[in-house]
C-alpha cells in the first residue's frame, strides 16, 4: 500500500528511484505488450489470459474512493494499493495513450506523457486539446527525472505497463494504477476520473457514447454484416477477439464476429499464409508502426487475400490505428463509432 508521505523520506526514496531507472527500462517488447504478454511477475499474469485477465474489468470496477464530489484529501484504492491525493490534481502525467485520452476528455491537459515506441507524437485526435505535455521516456523506457522535474501532483498509468517503476513513481507524486489498458478501458476512464474529481462527467461522456453505440447498430439495421479485425504488427499477423478494445466497442453496437474472433481474448494470431481466417462480411486492418516492417504486403499478395469476399466487394478497408487498436479511450472509441458509421450505414 502506498501512502503518499512528503519531506525527508520521498527524497532519499526519489534518490534510489533515479539510481534504479537508469538500470533499464520496463520488459515490455511494443506498445501492445500489456494485451499480448510479456514477462515477469504482475505483468505477464495480467497480460498472458488466465484468471487475472478475465477478471481485470470486474476488480477494476471496484476500485475508487467514497470522497463526495470535490472532498480532499481522498484516498483512492487500485492495483498498488492505496493512494492519499492531498488537492485536486493539477499536474498531472499520464504514462499510456489510454490515461491521455481520458484526462483529456475530461478538461485535463497532462504536463507530461509517455508516448509509445513507434510513435512519439502527440494522438493526432487529440492535439486540439492536449495542450503542450513534455515527453517523459516511453511506456517501455520510463525517464523517471523527466518526471520529477514536471513537479506532478499525479500520475495516472497500469499495473500492467509499469509495476516494475511503481514504487519509484510513487516517490515521485500520488500514483495511481489500473490493473491493464485494453478492454477495461471504461472501468479505467472511471478510475481516473475519481482521482481527478471528475466522474460526473466520466459518466456522463460514458452515457453519451453507450447512446450512441445503440443508435448505430439500430442505424445498420437487424440483418447486420459479420465484421473481421485484422491488425499487422511486426512479426505478429493478429484476428482481434472480444477482450480487446475494439471488440468492446464491435459488441456494444451489436456487430456480429466470425467465430474465430469469438473468443474471450485479445486476439489469435495467424501466419500470412492463413489470411482466409479473416474472412468475413467487412474487414478492417489496421497497422502498428512501419507498414513495412509487418507481413501485410506478403498477407495481401496471397491470392487467398485477393480472392476473399469483401476484398472483391470493397468491403476490405484500412483504418486509423491509433484510434481503433491504440486509443483505449472514450475519445477513440468515438472515433471509431463514426468511422464505422460512415462505412455501415448508407
Amino acid at each position: 500500500m502506498s501512502i503518499r508521505r512528503r519531506g525527508t523520506a520521498a527524497v532519499i526514496a526519489l534518490a534510489a528511484a533515479l539510481s534504479l531507472a537508469a538500470c533499464g527500462g520496463n520488459a515490455s517488447s511494443d506498445k501492445d505488450a500489456a494485451e499480448s504478454g510479456d514477462s515477469g511477475g504482475k505483468k505477464a499474469a495480467v497480460a498472458t489470459g488466465g484468471k487475472e485477465f478475465a477478471t481485470a474489468a470486474e476488480k477494476t470496477a471496484a476500485f475508487g474512493t467514497d470522497a463526495k464530489p470535490g472532498q480532499f484529501p481522498r484516498t483512492i484504492t487500485h492495483a498498488e494499493g492505496r493512494t492519499v491525493l492531498p488537492k485536486r490534481p493539477e499536474r498531472v502525467i499520464v504514462l499510456d495513450v489510454g490515461e491521455f485520452d481520458n484526462v483529456v476528455s475530461l478538461g485535463v491537459k497532462p504536463v507530461g506523457y509517455a508516448p509509445t515506441e513507434g510513435d512519439v507524437a502527440i494522438p493526432s485526435y487529440l492535439k486540439k486539446d492536449a495542450g503542450a505535455p513534455k515527453n517523459v521516456g516511453t511506456i517501455n523506457n520510463l525517464n523517471l527525472e523527466a518526471i520529477a522535474a514536471l513537479k506532478p501532483d499525479l500520475i495516472l498509468g497500469s499495473q500492467l505497463r509499469a509495476a516494475d517503476k511503481y514504487k519509484e513513481l510513487s516517490a515521485i507524486a500520488p500514483t495511481v494504477f489500473s490493473i491493464r489498458p485494453g478492454f477495461t478501458w471504461k472501468q479505467n476512464y472511471l478510475l481516473n476520473a475519481k482521482a481527478l474529481d471528475r466522474l460526473d462527467t466520466a459518466q456522463a461522456k460514458l452515457a453519451a457514447y453507450e447512446k450512441e453505440a445503440k443508435a448505430l447498430g439500430a442505424a445498420v439495421g437487424p440483418d447486420k454484416p459479420v465484421v473481421s479485425m485484422v491488425r499487422y504488427m511486426p512479426g505478429k499477423l493478429r484476428l482481434y477477439g472480444k477482450a480487446s478494445f475494439i471488440g468492446t466497442i464491435l459488441e456494444d453496437v451489436g456487430l456480429p464476429r466470425p467465430r474465430n474472433q469469438q473468443i474471450d481474448e485479445l486476439a489469435v494470431e495467424i501466419s500470412p499464409e492463413r489470411i482466409d481466417d479473416a474472412d468475413a462480411d467487412w474487414i478492417f486492418t489496421g497497422v502498428y508502426g512501419d507498414a513495412k516492417k509487418t507481413d501485410r504486403e506478403s498477407a495481401r499478395s496471397n491470392p487467398l487475400w485477393k480472392n476473399l469476399k469483401a476484398v472483391k466487394d470493397g468491403q476490405a478497408k484500412d483504418v486509423a490505428d491509433e484510434t481503433w487498436y491504440l486509443g483505449i479511450g472514450v475519445t477513440a472509441a468515438e472515433e471509431v463509432l463514426g468511422d464505422l458509421r460512415g462505412y455501415l450505414v448508407k
